[in-house]
């Protein structure tokens, strides 16, 4: 860690230690810009500049850019964040004590999630944004980006997953979820709420969760396709079995309730789960799956029977993830339930 020297009149030098954070930028809201008041927002500030338009943060640490690229979060891809992942653990191993990550909100809930199933813990890892940017009255990006780096310095924090800072508030990554699409305190985590807070600068971890052990990332030009397809009223099944027949190496339910489905799509489930792996999430976002509750055609009973595997707490969205990632790993079908059974359980 880099060394401040203070000196006071009449006493000796004292050194203070800063940790260093390292701030990969990825794009977003928070590095867009607009030049004249009737155009929308582009992407225009790197990783230097967010530092720049944020003097305070020289007060937390020392920080030090770096930019990934700059897309807006809808945009990034699997590739994108196995680059961004690489740049944080060489960030580590040259000596970083901490990784913050900015990068568009749409996508932080899955992004967030993706990296905390890779990274191999040792130090934090902060993922921020901003819901609107530094042009934009009323920014929330400066106080987000101050945030992340305060939680990323916060003692305790290598412990804890990677993180989500956000409005003052500290989420884990495999609970948080973009709740609105506009507000500042869009992010939310339904099933625990925020894990931590950020007040004063100082960041304060309150509820600390189970942690896993990271999975392997997979080696560029691996690139499993996962669909997540909703259960809707009068579901005849059929997107399902296109998607089966359409080349896809896993699936993920949405279903309704505690993760049920049509009789007619739990058909399809039985006839095709023996070459694409399946699993069920609830749509409602929160609550999750169940295991034996009901037991009817399409009930959570009757899919685990066909071979589906429930996601617990995960939605369908961070379920395609872990599912990803599993078969990225080329994990067996019995891992994979273990996995979710795990990592769904709270």
């Amino acid at each position: 860690m880099p060394k401040v020297g203070t000196e006071y009149p009449g006493e000796a030098r004292h050194e203070v230690t800063r940790p260093r954070i390292s701030l990969l930028a990825l794009g977003g809201t928070i590095a867009m810009t607009r030049s004249r008041p009737t155009e929308g927002l582009s992407p225009a500030l790197d990783a230097a500049d967010l530092i720049e338009a944020v003097p305070g943060i020289a007060h937390a640490a020392d920080v030090i850019p770096q930019s990934v690229n700059s897309k807006p979060g809808a945009s990034l891809t699997f590739d994108d964040l196995r680059a961004a992942l690489a740049a944080a653990l060489a960030a580590v191993a040259d000596g970083a004590d901490g990784v913050v990550l900015t990068q568009g909100t749409d996508t932080i809930e899955e992004t967030a999630y993706l990296l905390d199933v890779w990274w191999p813990r040792g130090a934090p890892l902060v993922v921020t944004g901003a819901m609107r940017s530094f042009s934009q009255p009323g920014s929330d990006a400066p106080a987000n980006l101050l945030d992340a780096v305060a939680t990323a310095t916060m003692p305790g924090a290598s412990d804890a997953g990677v993180l989500v800072t956000m409005a003052g508030e500290i989420h884990a990554a495999r609970y948080v979820r973009k709740s609105h699409s506009t507000h500042p305190g869009a992010f939310t985590s339904p099933e625990l709420g925020p894990v931590g807070v950020v007040a004063e600068g100082r960041a304060t971890i309150r509820v600390r969760i189970p942690t896993f052990g990271a999975l392997p990332p997979p080696v560029p030009g691996i690139h499993p396709r996962v669909a997540v397809i909703e259960s809707v009223l009068d579901d005849d099944g059929h997107h399902l079995s296109l998607v089966a027949d359409g080349g896809y190496d896993g699936i993920v339910l949405s279903g309704c309730g505690v993760g049920h489905v049509s009789a007619a799509a739990a058909d399809v489930v039985g006839r095709i789960n023996g070459r694409v792996p399946v699993i069920f999430a609830s749509r409602t976002e929160s609550g999750g799956t169940r295991t034996n509750t009901y037991q009817f055609p399409g009930s959570e009973h009757d899919l685990i029977d066909k071979g589906a595997i429930p996601a617990g707490l995960l939605n369908a969205r961070k379920a395609r993830l872990l599912l990803w990632a599993l078969i990225a790993s080329d994990r067996s079908r019995e891992e994979m339930r273990k996995e979710f059974g795990a990592r769904g359980a709270g």
